[in-house]
């Protein structure tokens, strides 16, 4: 069953989210792990694209976008049928992405904006309603 983790990002400032992401990301890859990447539109998974290229100088993660159709650890997608198979998926997006339950894990970062809370409370108790194991961490 897949294990869910929410991460409340305390203090925000523009593209908290996003980098955070990328730091996990990075993390996931250096042990070993296969990352999808679940973004809201072509301008997101772009933009994901080229942070992963730069929020750290001295990083390099190995990274594509879905429909370059290349092998890497790091897969960013804002499709709903891409089926290749990841360990853990990264939601971005405001809705659940449908395939979440093949992965080992699924994250959700919740930052501090309102609207947002909205759509990841509904998340956190459709997962938590369907029995899987949720963690949380405040960050």
């Amino acid at each position: 069953m897949t294990r869910v983790t929410f991460y409340v990002l305390s203090q925000q400032a523009p593209g908290d989210r996003h980098n955070f992401a990328c730091r996990l990301v990075e993390k996931a890859v250096n042990q070993g792990n296969r990352v999808m990447l679940a973004t809201r539109d072509e301008s997101e998974s772009q933009h994901i694209d080229q942070l992963l290229w730069s929020f750290r100088p001295e990083s390099f993660v190995p990274h594509h976008l879905a429909q370059q159709n290349i092998d890497s650890p790091v897969l960013i997608s804002h499709h709903e049928d891409d089926n290749r198979h990841h360990d853990l998926l990264i939601n971005l997006r405001t809705d659940i992405p449908p395939q979440f339950s093949r992965f080992n894990r699924l994250v959700e970062i919740v930052i501090q904006d309102e609207r947002d809370k909205v759509f990841t409370r509904e998340h956190y108790s459709f997962y938590k309603e369907r029995g899987y194991p949720i963690e949380t961490h405040t960050l």
